[in-house]
């Protein structure tokens, strides 16, 4: 399985931010590409002191710095309505890449590519921390649905700040959440409409976990949804992988094992190599999260149920003809 990813040019666009520095609407920024526009803040909201909370402000605030770089691995517009009223910009943000950019870059490019075509898949699943903002800034193909599993209160509260500052999903696409409160995430996907018998591709990215049997939750849903060939990739905490993450051999050896037992077949990919690919420079420090790529080997089960169907058809057919013959 080669995975590569691929260029896509952001158009000029309009970046969405609550003014964390002292500008005045429709002011320029840095790059000239884009234009500023303050809006009210977020954070005067009350009480968003929940950890699901911090954790997905932190990764918007990593957006909307990228956002304002020069040369933009990519481009939020929304990331600024989540950002901190206080937020210090990084003045060597422009010089260096961070590790949570280069995977979204990468994750973006994938799900591009995964679903564009007349065959792409059409059912994209986003495990996310609630202010992932794809569904509204990705450019989706015609009649996509977009699942998001994350926290209820941080998608509620983020979905209404996008409300509030005009985002709206792409034409003819939907956009559908699934709280990971639920007591059966996998039964509601399917309630919300997800269709089995159809291609999807799923992502793994701030969606928060407590321990590996959670992850292992989550791969035995995947797994059991997914149809075979779909691919399940995005970035896992390193804690999880509970093994000497010093030691590359042993990170692969840990994750072959666990996605394997649930039909995947895993690739780790190097935060380096992504960036080597977009002609950009070497990502400073150590990542705390591994950016992967599964492909699932595996029938789904419903494809299992259609198989098993066709095979009692096929045996009583068989029992009829020997019937008769007799």
């Amino acid at each position: 399985m080669e995975i590569k990813p691929f260029l896509v040019q952001a158009p000029a666009i309009h970046l969405i931010v609550q003014s964390p520095f002292p500008v005045s609407n429709h002011t320029k920024s840095r790059n000239c590409r884009f234009k500023i526009t303050a809006k009210t803040h977020f954070h005067q909201d009350n009480g968003h002191h929940h950890p699901y909370f911090q954790s997905a402000i932190t990764r918007a605030s990593f957006r909307f710095q990228e956002s304002l770089r020069s040369e933009p691995l990519f481009v939020d517009p929304y990331a600024g309505c989540f950002a901190p009223p206080d937020l210090e910009l990084d003045e060597n943000w422009n010089q260096k890449l961070h590790h949570y950019c280069v995977g979204t870059r990468f994750i973006d490019d994938q799900l591009l590519s995964a679903t564009k075509g007349v065959d792409g898949a059409k059912q994209v699943v986003l495990f996310t921390d609630g202010m992932d903002t794809r569904a509204y800034r990705l450019k989706w193909p015609s009649s996509t649905v977009i699942f998001d599993v994350s926290p209820q209160v941080v998608f509620n509260t983020a979905s209404q700040k996008l409300q509030d500052v005009g985002a709206k999903i792409p034409r003819s696409c939907l956009h559908l959440h699934v709280p990971l409160e639920s007591s059966d995430m996998q039964q509601l996907l399917c309630d919300k409409g997800f269709n089995a018998s159809r291609p999807s591709i799923w992502v793994f990215q701030g969606f928060p976990i407590t321990n590996l049997a959670a992850f292992k939750e989550i791969l035995f849903m995947v797994s059991s949804l997914a149809m075979k060939g779909c691919l399940f990739l995005g970035e896992l905490p390193m804690w999880l992988t509970e093994t000497q993450v010093g030691i590359k051999s042993s990170v692969e050896k840990w994750m072959y094992e666990i996605f394997m037992s649930y039909g995947f077949r895993v690739r780790i990919i190097g935060y380096d190599e992504v960036a080597k690919n977009l002609s950009q420079k070497h990502v400073v420090g150590d990542s705390d999260y591994l950016l992967f790529v599964a492909e699932h080997l595996r029938f789904s089960d419903y494809e299992m149920e259609i198989w098993r169907r066709e095979f009692r058809r096929v045996e009583e057919e068989g029992d009829e003809d020997g019937f008769e013959e007799l």
